[in-house]
This record gives C-alpha cells, sequence and structure tokens, in this order.
C-alpha cells in the first residue's frame, strides 16, 4: 500500500462529472445535498480540488461509479499512485514485457498473487533486457506497485498494448527543462515519413531522430520499411515509451531486421551517435529553446553552414540532422514557421540553398499539430553527394491553401474541394513525387505548389516562407479559358442563390396558439427497450459497445470488409460523402449504415451543436459506422427518422445531456423524444428536413460566393481578366 505520507492527487468538479459520467450540475447538487461528500483539500473556494480516493470510494459507496474499461481502470491506478518520472518509465517497459508474454502468459500473471505478480512483471523486464537504453540500470518494482501492474496486464490483454503506452503518455509529467517540447500526432508523423524518399525510391533502411519522443517518428517509418532505427531524447522516460512502443512493432515486422537502439540525453550537447551516417533523419524538434548549447557549441563541427545564433535555435536542429546523414539522404523536420524568414537566421539559410541543401518547404495548415494556433512547417532537406552538380530548384507547397483554393485551376490538380486531413497528406505527397521525379519541369500550381530557382532566393532577405513564393506563381492557364471558368462559376452560383431564395421564402410556419406544446416524452433508453429504436456505437479504439452488441451488431472480419468506405464524424458534420476506409478505422466493421438510419457524433462543439445530425441516404446505405459516431435505427412503423433526428438533435435536447464546456461529450442514451402519433411525426420529420435543406443550401451559397469572388480577383491580379463593360458598351480600360 502506498504509504501515508504520500501526496493526494487532487480532482475537480470537472474531473468529477467525468468520472461518474454525469453533469457538472449534479456533482453541485451531491455538494450542497449531501454532508458526506468529501471535503475540499486544495483548490480555491471557487473550484475547490478533492482526493481523487475519498471521491472514488463516495461514488463506489453509493453505486454512481461506472464499470470502467480496462484503459479507464489503468489510467485510475495512475492517478492513485504517485508515479513519477522514473516509474512511468519502467512501467513503459512493463507495458513491452506484457505484450511479449502473450496471452496465455498475461492469464498466468493475473492469477498470482500480488508479490507474485511484482515479481513476475520485473522478470519479464529483466528476460528482455537487463539494463535500459544507454546502459543505465533499470530500477525493478516494490510491493506498492501491484495494483498499478495488475491493471497495466489487464489492459494489454484487453486493449493492447499501444493503448497502455497511450495512457502512460498522458501520465508522463513535462519537467524537462527543455522548451517547445511537443507531441507528434499521427497526421504528422506520418506526414514526415511519407517525404523521407523520393518517387518510386525504396524506403531508407537506416533512420534516425535525435529527439524522438515516445517514438512516433520511428514507428512510423517502420512501418514504412525501415530496419534500422536510432533515436536519442532528454527525457528518460519517453526514451523508454519509445523503446517499448518500437519494441512492440516486432511481432508486426520481421523480429529479425529490425533493430532499435535508443539513448538517452541532451542530442545536441550530449550526442549518443556522433558518427552516425543515417539513411534518413526524422525530426520534430523542440521550439524556441534559447538555451540549446549557444555558448558550449561555438566550434562545432557540426555547423557546416555557419553558427547557429543563439536565437535560432531550429537551425542548430537542421545542421545536426544534416551532419547524421549519408550523402544523398534525406532529413525532414517539423518547424515553427519564423525558421522561414528570421534576419538572424538569413545567412545560414542562404548557404543551405546554394548548396543545394533545401530541397522543400512546406507549410501545413493550423491544427494539424501543437501548437495548434500555428500552421508548422515542413522542411525537406537533403546531404549533397560529394560529387554530381547542386540542385537547382526548391519546391515551394503551400498545403494551408488546399482548402481554400478551386480544384478547377489547372488540369489535372489534386481535388481540393473536399478535403480530409488524410487527403491532405496525399496531396503533399503527390507533389512532392512530381517535384523529385523532374524538378526542372515541375508544373507550378497558383496559390498551391511553386518550384523555385535557387538563384532567385538568394536575395538580401533569403525568406523561405512558401506562400511568398506560391502566391507570386503567374496563373498558368490562358485568359479566354479563365473567362468562361468565371462565367461558369458566377452561373453556379447564381443557380445557388435561387435555391436557397426559393427554400427560404415559400413555407408559413404558423404560432402553435396562446401556448407552447407539451408532450410526454421518453429516453433514447426508454425506446431501445421498447424495440421502437436501436442504438450502435462505435468507440475510438476500435471497439463497437456493449449497446451495438446488445442491439445484435455483428463485427465482420478484417479481410471481409478491406477498402470499404468508412464514414466519419467529419463528414456528418460537413455534409460529405463517407471518406474514410476501413484500414483508417479497423473497428468500423461492426456496423453497417442503413438507409434512414440517423447519425449523431458523439462529441460537438457547442456552437452549432444542433446542426450535427445526419439522416443516411441511398449515398450512405454500406458504408461502414466509423468512430465516435452514435447511431440510432428506428423501426420505420413506429419512429419516422427526420422527427426522431430533428429532436434528438435540439441544441436544448444536446444541451441537456452533455458534459464539457468547449467540446461537449453526448450520452445520446439519455436524450428525449416527443410521443407523437405517425402522422404528427411525419409532418415534423418534413419539416426537420426542408430546415436541413435550408442549410444545406446556405453552406453551399457561401463556398461558391467565396470560391468565385477569389477566382475573379485571382485573374483580374493575374492579367487574364479585365474589368467589366461600362453601359455604352466600351471597355474601362
Amino acid at each position: 500500500m502506498p504509504q501515508q505520507s504520500d501526496p493526494p492527487t487532487l480532482v475537480t468538479a470537472a474531473d468529477i462529472s467525468r468520472l461518474a459520467d454525469v453533469t457538472r450540475a449534479t456533482v453541485s447538487n451531491w455538494r450542497r445535498r449531501h454532508a458526506d461528500f468529501p471535503s475540499p483539500v486544495g483548490g480555491t473556494e471557487a473550484s475547490p480540488a478533492y482526493d481523487v480516493r475519498e471521491v472514488e470510494a463516495w461514488l463506489a459507496g453509493r453505486g454512481q461509479l461506472p464499470a470502467g474499461s480496462p484503459v479507464g481502470a489503468f489510467k485510475a491506478e495512475l492517478r492513485r499512485h504517485t508515479a513519477g518520472n522514473e516509474l512511468v518509465g519502467r512501467l513503459s517497459l512493463a507495458v513491452l514485457a506484457a505484450v511479449r508474454l502473450g496471452p496465455e502468459g498475461q492469464e498466468k500473471v493475473l492469477a498470482l498473487a500480488d508479490p507474485a505478480l511484482v515479481r513476475a512483471v520485473g522478470r519479464a523486464i529483466g528476460d528482455h533486457a537487463e539494463t535500459g537504453p544507454g546502459g543505465r540500470e533499470t530500477a525493478g518494482f516494490e510491493k506498492q506497485d501491484a495494483p498499478v501492474l495488475r491493471a497495466l496486464v489487464r489492459c494489454v490483454r484487453e486493449a493492447g498494448g499501444p493503448s497502455a503506452l497511450d495512457a502512460l503518455a498522458e501520465r508522463t509529467p513535462a519537467d524537462t527543462s527543455v522548451r517547445g517540447v511537443y507531441a507528434t500526432p499521427a497526421l504528422l508523423a506520418d506526414l514526415i515519413a511519407d517525404l523521407a524518399s523520393g518517387a518510386g525510391d525504396a524506403y531508407p533502411k537506416s533512420v534516425f531522430d535525435p529527439a524522438c519522443g515516445s517514438g512516433g517518428l520511428l514507428a512510423a517509418a517502420a512501418w514504412r520499411g525501415a530496419e534500422h532505427l536510432y533515436g536519442q531524447d532528454a527525457v528518460l522516460a519517453q526514451v523508454d515509451q519509445a523503446v517499448a512502443r518500437l519494441g512492440i512493432l516486432s511481432p508486426v515486422a520481421d523480429p529479425a531486421s529490425l533493430a532499435v537502439r535508443i539513448e538517452g540525453g541532451d542530442s545536441l550537447r550530449q550526442d549518443a551517435f556522433p558518427d552516425l551516417g543515417a539513411g534518413a533523419v526524422l525530426c520534430n524538434p523542440p521550439y524556441g529553446d534559447r538555451d540549446w548549447g549557444y555558448d558550449e557549441l561555438a566550434y562545432d563541427a557540426r555547423w557546416e553552414y555557419g553558427v547557429p545564433p543563439k536565437g535560432e535555435p531550429e537551425l542548430a536542429w537542421v545542421q545536426h540532422c544534416l551532419a547524421h546523414l549519408e550523402p544523398g539522404g534525406y532529413a525532414v523536420l517539423a518547424l515553427p514557421p519564423g525558421t522561414a524568414e528570421r534576419a538572424s537566421g538569413r545567412r545560414i539559410r542562404a548557404e543551405l540553398v546554394r548548396r543545394g541543401a533545401v530541397r522543400a518547404v512546406i507549410a501545413l495548415p493550423s491544427g494539424i499539430a501543437q501548437p495548434l494556433h500555428v500552421g508548422l512547417h515542413v522542411w525537406v532537406l537533403r546531404r549533397p553527394a560529394q560529387e554530381g552538380p547542386g540542385t537547382s530548384t526548391v519546391l515551394f507547397l503551400d498545403a494551408a491553401a488546399l482548402d481554400a483554393l478551386a480544384d478547377s485551376r489547372t488540369a489535372g490538380s489534386v481535388t481540393a474541394r473536399d478535403r480530409t486531413p488524410d487527403r491532405l497528406r496525399t496531396a503533399v505527397r503527390q507533389y512532392w513525387h512530381a517535384f523529385v521525379a523532374d524538378p526542372d519541369h515541375f508544373g507550378s500550381e497558383p496559390g498551391i505548389a511553386h518550384a523555385v530557382g535557387v538563384v532567385d532566393l538568394l536575395d538580401e532577405v533569403t525568406d523561405l516562407t512558401p506562400a511568398r513564393h506560391t502566391r507570386s506563381a503567374a496563373v498558368a492557364i490562358s485568359p479566354a479559358r479563365f473567362a468562361e471558368q468565371a462565367r461558369q462559376a458566377g452561373t453556379e452560383l447564381s443557380r445557388a442563390v435561387t435555391v436557397l431564395a426559393e427554400l427560404s421564402g415559400e413555407q408559413q410556419w404558423p404560432p402553435a396558439g396562446e401556448q407552447a406544446r407539451n408532450w410526454r416524452t421518453a429516453t433514447v433508453a426508454d425506446l431501445t427497450r421498447g424495440a421502437a429504436l436501436t442504438v450502435h456505437r462505435t468507440t475510438g479504439t476500435g471497439r463497437a459497445t456493449r449497446a451495438s452488441r446488445a442491439a445484435g451488431a455483428t463485427s465482420q472480419r478484417p479481410e471481409a470488409v478491406a477498402g470499404l468506405r468508412v464514414l466519419m464524424t467529419r463528414d456528418v458534420a460537413s455534409g460529405s460523402p463517407a471518406s474514410g476506409t476501413s484500414d483508417d478505422a479497423p473497428g468500423a466493421a461492426a456496423v453497417e449504415i442503413q438507409r434512414g438510419d440517423v447519425l449523431l457524433p458523439e462529441m460537438l462543439h457547442v456552437q452549432g451543436a444542433s446542426s450535427g445530425f445526419r439522416v443516411a441516404g441511398d449515398q450512405d446505405a454500406g458504408s461502414l459506422l466509423g468512430p465516435n459516431l452514435w447511431l440510432f435505427r428506428p423501426d420505420p412503423t413506429r419512429l419516422d427518422p427526420w422527427f426522431l433526428a430533428g429532436f434528438l438533435a435540439a441544441e436544448e435536447n444536446v444541451h441537456s445531456v452533455a458534459t464539457g464546456s468547449t467540446i461537449m461529450r453526448v450520452d445520446a442514451r439519455r436524450l428525449r423524444v416527443p410521443l407523437l402519433p405517425p402522422a404528427e411525426q411525419r409532418a415534423y420529420g418534413e419539416a426537420f428536413r426542408h430546415l436541413h435543406a435550408l442549410r444545406a443550401a446556405a453552406t453551399e451559397a457561401a463556398r461558391l460566393a467565396t470560391d468565385t469572388a477569389r477566382d475573379i480577383a485571382s485573374g483580374l491580379t493575374g492579367g487574364v481578366l479585365l474589368p467589366p463593360i461600362v453601359n455604352d458598351g466600351s471597355s474601362t480600360l
């Protein structure tokens, strides 16, 4: 048991509401009405904090503590435990050991008493490696660690090793002295890993990440064929996480071919791989860390392109990565946008460009990775070979503009109107491969992609910001063709405005009388018990919920659904067709969508919560249900789908059962629906269908107006369009 002197883990009222799966108002009522509710032990009068152990005991005594998932139980044990960096690192290695025990070994360990379980997990880690990364000793566990170890093994058995590591990653304290350290989300990791090879080239066999964190970039490289993985990180708990995450890859890749070496320490100051020349270097380095070692490393041999100024740590990481490349190898880094244009870094940027090290700079939309308000840049660099001429052009790609530009500018351009994160990654890869295949004859796409000659970049600022170069590219289209496209866009906009006017002006909405109507209502849970409705849901982890299984949903074999479309949360929010695949969301194999199903996201933004629903039509039938979506399947003889959708998604209904402030999590089982006869249901259903069409028409008209105005303005400023004809028939020019 933990010692009594251990400080308690504190939770707020918001944390308690999530723990008990109730609203914050319910927690406030408990505090006022129950004298035995735990007393605050910290916080402020306005926001008191409570000991999580006292809260859980109180909830359990009242039957208010929900039976959690194995992942939730593991997280709860971590909250109870005083888990510092050292223990989190050891637990990461325990996850790897539990995975390698296999299902049978995990069952045997879980059957042991606490002392024997602690010893068994320790032995399993020792069987993997007697010492940790860098030769440091891997400490064992104590008897008080038994509850968290048992929860860990159970989590691995039920949810898998990656889920257990993700839970630990949330717990890892950010106590490193290095500033600007951010995790690398899966989308960014995949994009960076994609760019490490040229068009048609085999993927590099050796990959190095000098700021590897928990190993996400190295894992992405391993999935693409890398066999020798090298990494270093200043936070030892992250090092252990990376060792475990990459070790779990072994059963997937060929264990005999995958070699992993992860070391601890500051990669700039204490380079653990001074002689390494890797086939590729992938890196998401710390941003804005002025204490990167400027005074100690002023004469370091790695500064081949110039000594980085103290305020330019990112250019130190750029040169560190280039120094660990074999000739001809690619380095791909995620960097803040200031690196491309700050005056203090101009000389190093110019030298990198002059010597052919910079191959591409790609601007990403904000929100892809932290810090979320910043649109990061991805730099693709190549270590010039000793022999052969330098490159003559650099690719600039403004991926942030892909959603903003129409897809009809240039024949063969990448579709942009229905862009999703996965499609954005695909588009970036296509532009990169086209550039690598023929850099001197790359076809520019105004506003998006442009290849600029090295000589043109070597001016007084050497600004490598993509938008500066893509927006100055000439419009590659004839004036007559552009004018025809502008005319067609105007016609399409007029048609959309006409539809919007018709939908908004014809209906009469009579008053209900002197008093508002009151209905008897039933919850979704009540309707489900009465067989008027079945409910399905697939969680973010890809597992069908108990509600889906009880309703008779059957999980198909993965090979039976390979390549099928998956309706994602983003599709419901935007009104787009199903954009996912069964490869993107493996758990989507549980439920196939039918015509008339009502779909509601589990999580909604507070603004616009009432419009986030969908009634499945013919285009949705046969798609699979994606993660974090509720699916309601009404009995058509008892419930009209549009009537059901309109009342389920009503703002007051959603807010009454949701938890959260900015992002609301909807407990759809508690939503209420009026009990009306079929004829009245159909009348309300037609009204909700009309309002849904009105919103869709307004959205389409707004999009077309924005696109048309932008394209015409581009034509005027690009010299391919003239101002309109004046009344006397002559040109204004």
